[in-house]
C-alpha cells in the first residue's frame, strides 16, 4: 500500500506526460527500495558487525542506491551527499574514520548524534573502508569499530528513510508544476526538462568521474581514483547507473527508444571485455583501451537519449548539481 495516497494524487493531477510516470515507475520505488536495503543492512549489522557478514547487504544497499543516486534535485540535492561522499581526492574519509577509532569518540556509539559527523565519515563509501580497506577491516566483534559500524549503518538507514519521506513531499512539487503557488517549476515543461536533465546527469558523471578519474591521462592513469575500487564495484556502478538513466528516460518519454536501448545493450557487451572490474589494471595499454571504449559507449547512450527523447519532445538539459565534481 506504500505510496497509495501519492498515486491517487498522480491520477488526479493534470501534470505533463512523463512526470507521473517518472515518479511512479522509477523515482519513488527507487528511494523506497534504497530505504529498505539500508534498513536491512542496519539490521544485519546489529546481529553481526563483522565485514564478512555485512559485505553482501552493503552491496545490496549500494545496488539500490545506483537506481536513484545520480538524481540530485529536491531532497537529494543535498541529502545525497551524506550517502555517497565521492570523489574523496584529499582522503577525508580515512582521516575521519581513523580519528574516531583512535579516540573511541562517543559520537560513534550514537546514531542520532552521528548525523552531525562530517559526511566524509558517513554513508556507503565510509562503510566500504570499514569492510574492504585492510587499515580498517580487521576489527573484532567486541571492538569500538564494531560499534561504530553499527552506528554508521543505523545512521545510513535513517538517511535513506529521510530521503524516501522527502521525495513523498517533493513529488507533489513536480506534479504541480505550472500551477499557482509553485514557485520552483513555473511550467509543466520545466518539470519535464529537469527530469530529462537527471536522466542525462548520471551518464555525464560516469564519463567524467567514474571513468575519467581513474583513466586520468595515458601518461598518468589514476586507478585508485576509481569509484568503489576496493569492493570491485567500479564497472558495476557504471553499468547500473546507465541502466537507471535509460529507465528514467523511458519513463519521462513514454515512447520507444530503440537507439538508446541498443546503445545500452552494446555497453553491457563491451563491459564484458573489461579485464578488471575495479579498473586497477589500466596502466596496461590494452586494459586501458577497453575502459576507454566503455567510456565512449556511455557517451553514446547520452547522445542517443538526446537524439531520440530530447529532440522528439523539445526537452532541454540544464544544470545538475554533480557538474562541479
Amino acid at each position: 500500500m506504500r505510496h497509495l495516497a501519492l498515486l491517487a494524487l498522480i491520477a488526479a493531477t493534470p501534470a505533463s506526460a512523463g512526470v507521473p510516470e517518472a515518479l511512479d515507475e522509477v523515482i519513488l520505488p527507487g528511494f523506497a527500495g534504497f530505504a529498505e536495503a539500508a534498513t536491512a543492512l542496519s539490521v544485519a549489522a546489529s546481529a553481526d558487525c563483522t565485514p564478512e557478514s555485512l559485505r553482501a547487504p552493503w552491496n545490496a544497499a549500494f545496488d539500490a542506491w545506483t537506481q536513484i543516486g545520480d538524481i540530485r534535485i529536491g531532497p537529494s540535492e543535498t541529502g545525497a551527499l551524506g550517502v555517497a561522499f565521492w570523489p574523496d581526492v584529499r582522503g577525508f574519509t580515512p582521516r575521519t574514520l581513523g580519528n574516531l577509532i583512535k579516540t573511541e569518540a562517543e559520537v560513534g556509539t550514537d546514531p542520532a548524534a552521528y548525523a552531525e559527523v562530517s559526511i566524509a565519515g558517513r554513508g556507503l563509501f565510509a562503510l566500504e573502508r570499514m569492510f574492504y580497506d585492510a587499515d580498517f577491516s580487521g576489527y573484532e566483534a567486541d571492538s569500538y569499530s564494531c560499534t561504530l559500524v553499527q552506528t554508521m549503518t543505523a545512521e545510513l538507514a535513517a538517511q535513506a528513510g529521510a530521503l524516501d519521506a522527502g521525495w513523498e513531499g517533493f513529488s507533489k512539487v513536480l506534479l504541480s508544476a505550472g500551477e499557482e503557488g509553485n514557485t520552483l517549476y513555473l511550467s509543466e515543461g520545466e518539470a519535464m526538462d529537469v527530469l530529462y536533465t537527471q536522466a542525462l546527469s548520471g551518464l555525464e558523471f560516469s564519463d567524467v568521474a567514474r571513468l575519467g578519474n581513474p583513466l586520468g591521462s595515458f601518461e598518468r592513469p589514476r586507478p585508485t581514483r576509481a569509484e568503489a575500487w576496493r569492493s570491485e564495484r567500479s564497472l558495476r556502478n557504471v553499468l547500473l547507473t546507465a541502466d537507471a538513466s535509460v529507465a528514467l528516460a523511458h519513463a519521462v518519454g513514454g515512447m520507444p527508444l530503440p537507439v538508446t536501448d541498443a546503445a545500452l545493450d552494446r555497453l553491457h557487451e563491451l563491459a564484458e571485455r573489461v579485464s578488471d572490474p575495479s579498473f586497477q589494471d589500466i596502466e596496461d595499454p590494452s586494459a586501458r583501451l577497453r575502459v576507454e571504449i566503455v567510456q565512449q559507449q556511455v557517451n553514446a547512450i547520452g547522445e542517443a537519449i538526446k537524439g531520440e527523447l530530447g529532440a522528439a519532445l523539445g526537452l532541454t538539459a540544464g544544470f545538475n548539481s554533480q557538474d562541479g565534481d
